[in-house]
């Protein structure tokens, strides 16, 4: 099965992600319009304290119109950034918490029919206080759950956001 993109045509470029219109030659010969969307990628973390809870970021979500309770993440800086140094960063920035070590979970592609955005997911452990660095338009609130709630949560549809699910059925899977 053989696909050639003909070409890529930038359509918008936002903060953060940039649109493209893709021509792609399909195996039997015809044309197909596709829409892309680029992104630098993100990573993510399960931020776990010494009695086994985890920190989670509470904060309003444009696209779906309400909060969400999610992992914390974020996009890397430049396509060059490691993502464990985006992980750390993003741990302290959204949840007021650093940590002395991290682990790489789990890696996660987002949305591979239109998009290449990926989400490293690490293991954040050794957690000491510190404060919360965020952007003027944030406003998270930070809660801390079991992974037994956190399971819960997912299981009664009440926890949506996919690389929160895959993140906590992962870490539930591997510490067990």
């Amino acid at each position: 099965m053989a696909f050639e993109r003909l070409s890529r045509e930038l359509a918008y470029k936002g903060t953060v992600i940039h649109v493209y219109k893709d021509r792609v030659q399909t195996p039997d010969g015809r044309v197909a319009e596709w829409d892309f969307i680029g992104h630098n990628g993100a990573a993510a973390v399960v931020p776990v304290l010494e009695d086994g809870r985890i920190v989670m970021v509470r904060q309003y979500r444009n696209a779906i119109d309400r909060c969400t309770l999610e992992i914390p993440a974020g996009a890397r800086n430049t396509l060059e950034e490691a993502t464990d140094v985006c992980a750390a960063r993003e741990l302290e920035e959204e949840t007021g918490y650093r940590c002395s070590s991290l682990e790489l979970l789990i890696r996660l592609k987002t949305a591979v029919a239109f998009c290449n955005e990926f989400i490293d997911v690490y293991v954040a452990r050794g957690l000491t206080p510190s404060r919360q660095h965020l952007d003027e338009d944030e406003f998270i609130d930070v809660e801390f759950h079991t992974v037994e709630e956190l399971l819960e949560k997912i299981y009664a549809g009440k926890l949506q956001d996919a690389k929160t699910v895959a993140a906590v059925l992962a870490y539930s899977r591997k510490v067990r």
